[in-house]
This record gives structure tokens, sequence and C-alpha cells, in this order.
């Protein structure tokens, strides 16, 4: 940039009566222009400087710019920096002198005390003497601007790590690579990460993220890149890396969890689960960044699987189980509308009386190649593929049905359908409910809604307001798998059930362990107190079923009593059974030792 006004004006090729005249007119013209603008000759050398000029070269008080009237362009310009781009602009200008070509238009920086600055040249060619206009607008707002948008598009802005669109960008170049050596990816997920959100809310979970970023980017190597897919997922880029190494860092990033996160005034303990998929050098099985990240992930969810806080290298195998998921969820998806679904009933007894009092309604699917199938082999692939609520819908539409049916033969059996935390999450729960007893006509005292006790834990307010709009309407609520999880008293007192179903672990261990024969007396006390019945479930032996009986169990159910059946099979057995026996369950067995000294010893 130019400096001083004296002189500014030098002659142009023009006849010489016109020279003075035409040099003024072009002065006038540049002096016009809002930018800092340059008329120069072929050669670089400054003819004309506008006021603009002379004012920037002021400005930015720079010795590198400042160029007068006489000076040389090109020579300014290799002196700011001496580089292939300045030279290239240089050639550019000259071919323009030259006529060679219509235009240049280039953006370049200037490194200043006060930050780098752009400026957007624009040159174009006048008259027939190769001269050239050269105009400088500052155009640093602008590329800041772009500049900050593109950074904001491949980072995470909680962060300020890559995001996904970013990791794969260089995930894919390193795959790309002509001499692709080893390279490996790792794919965390945070254990425990969702209750600290729950209990801490979400700043202090945001501030737990941004914690983990600054300790997975300083406990990576330099060549590892951290980046964040988004929630609790992070993913490292491990560059030059076999398996092998990609083990030991994943060891490493575990290590970085073992020191609490101070949060909120609290000290968290957390665990991460990692998954790893890698490419051996010059492997070339896998070419795309989605695929390898894929893969990673399909090893974290086998890791999380196993027991959680874990580590697990991808297979071929984790892949064709994945491809096998995905192929069961568009079958079952097809099943609930082909009606390949059936329903089998386990009896539940009123143990008081030994009377038949009902039947839990359990899913099977009648796969035309694979035959009758359990519900391990597909409920979890429902919930993963978001097939719960209309699996959920089917088998109330089916249960009721059922139950209605039984009713009309003179068999009122109260009937009892599990729901998942997906149908409770959804909010259709009550309007399904209502749907299914509308079509079959069953009257709702003969319904039961069951919910496992986790469940109602992970989201007792919303439980609590459905259990209640359920009840309203005359329907029976029941908290299943009662003794597997965490719910605190304050929940249940809460909670407006009326049957708790003693988990089968504190059944199945009552004969031999007093705590648990003391912990099933608990909760019989517990339910009385709350106005709840209890059922005790996997009951196997008839010692069992005696123990439940003494311990004050309202209902019992289990393999001893009954396997599930089909529902025609129901009203023949229930017939049997009432034929064959009318003493109350358990009535002569004898437990191991009395129950009052077992529950006794507990406490």
């Amino acid at each position: 940039m130019a400096a001083g006004r004296e002189g500014s004006q030098a002659p142009l090729e023009v006849p010489a009566t016109d020279r003075g005249r035409d040099a003024a007119l072009v002065g006038a013209m540049l002096d016009a222009l809002p930018s800092p603008t340059l008329l120069i000759d072929a050669d670089g050398t400054v003819l004309v400087a506008n006021a603009a000029w002379v004012t920037a070269a002021e400005l930015l008080d720079d010795e590198r710019v400042r160029v007068d009237v006489g000076g040389n362009y090109f020579e300014m310009a290799l002196r700011l920096a001496d580089d292939a781009t300045n030279h290239a602009m240089i050639t550019a200008v000259q071919e323009l002198a030259r006529g060679e070509r219509g235009t240049v238009s280039m953006d370049y920086a200037l490194p200043h005390e006060a930050g780098v600055l752009w400026f957007h040249l624009q040159a174009c060619r006048v008259g027939t003497a190769g001269h050239v206009v050269v105009t400088h607008t500052d155009v640093t707002a602008r590329v800041v601007a772009e500049r900050t948008s593109a950074w904001q598009a491949r980072h995470d802005p909680l962060t300020g790590l890559p995001n996904r669109a970013r990791l794969h960008e260089l995930i894919g170049a390193e795959l790309q690579r002509a001499d692709r050596p080893a390279v490996a990816v790792l794919f965390l997920d945070v254990d425990g990460f969702k209750d600290v959100n729950d209990s801490l809310g979400h700043e202090a979970g945001d501030e737990l993220l941004r914690e983990l970023a600054r300790r997975l980017t300083d406990g990576v190597r330099a060549s590892d890149t951290v980046g964040r897919l988004g929630g609790d997922e992070f993913v490292v880029l491990s560059r030059e890396c076999d398996t092998d190494g990609a083990e030991i860092l994943a060891h490493r990033c575990q290590a970085l969890f073992e020191q609490p996160f101070s949060l909120d005034g609290r000290s968290i303990r957390l665990a991460v689960s990692i998954g790893i998929a890698g490419l051996a050098a010059g492997e070339r099985s896998c070419s795309r960044a989605t695929e390898l990240v894929r893969d990673a992930d399909l090893a974290m969810y086998a890791a999380k699987a196993a027991g959680r806080n874990r580590i697990r290298v991808f297979t071929s195998d984790l892949r064709r189980a994945a491809q096998q998921k995905v192929l069961v969820a568009a079958e079952l998806r097809d099943a609930i509308d082909a009606g390949q679904l059936v329903l089998h009933y386990q009896p539940v007894i009123h143990l008081p009386s030994g009377e038949v009092a009902g039947a839990e309604a359990l899913v099977r699917w009648q796969h035309p190649e694979r035959g009758l199938l359990g519900p391990g082999a597909f409920l979890t692939v429902a919930e993963q593929y978001e097939l719960m609520d209309p699996l959920t819908r089917w088998v109330l539409r089916e249960a009721t049905r059922q139950s209605a049916e039984w009713l009309r033969m003179g068999l009122p059996l109260l009937t009892g359908v599990n729901v998942s935390a997906t149908t409770l999450a959804s909010g259709t729960l009550v309007g399904d409910v209502g749907d299914a007893l509308a079509a079959s006509g069953l009257p709702p005292e003969l319904l039961i809604v069951e919910l496992t006790e986790t469940t109602v834990a992970d989201d007792a307010q919303r439980a609590a307001a459905q259990f209640a709009a359920l009840r309203v309407t005359g329907v029976e609520v029941s908290i299943d798998d009662f003794g597997s999880g965490f719910s605190s008293l304050g929940q249940l007192v809460n909670i407006p059930a009326g049957v708790l179903k003693i988990d089968r672990s504190l059944v199945a261990g009552a004969e031999e362990r007093s705590q648990s024969a003391a912990a099933i007396a608990a909760v019989v006390a517990l339910g009385r107190a709350c106005g709840m019945r209890t059922l005790a479930e996997g009951v196997e032996t008839e010692e069992q079923l005696a123990l439940a009986a003494e311990l004050g169990c309202t209902f019992a159910q289990g393999f001893h009593i009954a396997r599930p059946m089909p529902g025609a099979d129901v009203v023949r057995w229930v017939a049997a059974r009432r034929s064959g026996t009318s003493r109350r369950p358990g009535a002569g067995a004898v437990p191991a030792r009395p129950v009052a000294d077992v529950v006794r010893q507990a406490v």
C-alpha cells in the first residue's frame, strides 16, 4: 500500500497536450473509489495511488506496505511474502497487462500486529499501454465469518472437538492414503452418563463432557485425533496404530476415568465402554470411514453388553450378528401383521384358597422356518428397532380377546400383560389399553398391566401418572420382578400399583438362604402396608410353593404350578386341576426348616 499523495498522478501514455488533463481525470476517478486502489504498468511500477490507498497505508502503519508513486507494486508484494501465492499473483497481473487474460481476482492474507487481515484483490487492464488498475477490498469480516462457519460445521460447539462430519473426513483421508499404514478407530461410550444428566441436570452433564474432552485430548498420542459424535459418544482416530496398539490406547483411555469427576460439588465416578476397529497396514477391506466407525460402534455395544467398562475388538462375527438383527427386525415387523405371533399363558394361583386366579400372557413367535421362538429370540431386537409399541398393542388386543372368550365360557381369569419401558415412555399406554378393552368387550377389572421394577424406577413420575389413569378405569397394575432393581421406598409408596411380583431370584434362594426368605417376608409386609398384594414368581418346587404361602404371599406362579400353554389349553388345565385337587397349594409340604426360624436368623 502507498504513502503520500504528492505527485501521485504520473504521466500516462497519451498525447502531450492531453497528458496532464487525462492524468488528473484518472486520479479523480480512482479517488472516487472507496477501496485502496493503484494504477500500475506492466512492470509493476505505481503510476497512481488513490486517497483510500494512502489512508489505509497510514492506518496500518506497516513499512512493508508503503509504496510511493514510482515504487514497485510487485516488490512490495514479495516483501510481504516471497511465496508461491504472490509469485502466482504477479504472473497473473503481468499476463493481464499483456492482454493474455481478462481479469485477476483473489483473496490474500496480510499478517499484522492487530491480527491477520484479509483483502480481495481485483485487477483489470485499462487502455492499450498495458496499464492495470488494482483494487484491494478489506474482506476480513467476511473471511472470518466464513471460516468460523466452516469451523462450526466441522466441530462440536460444546467441546470444540471435531464432529461426526470432520471425523469422517479425517478417517477417510487416512483410508485413501497411497502408503496406507495401520489405522484404528476407538468408539467410546460413557457408562452412567444419563444418570448424571437425570440427577444433576444438563448443565452438569455439559461440564462433564467438556472435562472428558480435555482428559481424552491430553491422554492420547499427539498424532491421534479425538472427536465427539454426539451425546456421550467419543471417537479416537489413531494413526499408524495396529489393533494391539489400539487396545493399549483403549486401556489408557479407561484409566482416565479412574480419577473422580467433580460436578456441582459432588465427586462422581464413571466408567467407559470401548469398541475398537482397525486395519493393518495396506489392508483395503474397509474403504469408507462410515464402515470403520460402524464396526467400532458394534464392538462398543458388545463391550457394553458384556457388563460395561469393557473393551472389545471388532470381529466379523459382530457384523454377522448385526446383520441377523436387521433381518429379524424386518421379519418381526411383517410377523406382527401376518398373524405369526401367538400368546401362551402361565396360570397364577391364589395361595390362600388354591384357586386359579388368572394367567400371565407371554408372547411367542411361530416363525415359518425356525419354529416356535421364545421372547428372548426377538424382544431385544424389537426394542432396538422401535417395534415394541406395535408389538405391545398386538399383545393387548390378543390377550383381552382371549380373556373375554374365557369369560364367555364361564372362566373369569385376571389376565396379565407385560409392558416395556418404551411403551411407558411413548405415553400411549392408557389409550392402547382402552382401545384393546373396547375392541374385545373385556371388563377392565379382568386385565392387569405389568411393568418391571426397573422400568418404574427409571421414570417413576410418568409411571405413577399412567398407573393412576389405568386404575381409575378399573384396570389393575402390577410391579414385576420386584427385588431385582433398586427402586426407593419413596417411589414404591407413590406408585399406585395393586400387586408386587417378587422376583424369582428371591424365591429360588428362599429355601437355602435366610436373607432371601427375610426379604420376601419384608416385601409382603411392605406390600400390605401400601395396600398391595404379593405374587411369588418362578416357583419351581413344592417347598418353594409352601414357603411362599407361609410367608404370606397372595399369589404364585411358576413351572411347579404350570408351564405356559396356549389359550385353548388353559380351560382344560383349570378343569383338570379343579377336579383333581381341592387343597390349598403347599398344604402338607414341609419346608426344610420352620419359616419362623428362617426369618428370625436373617433379622
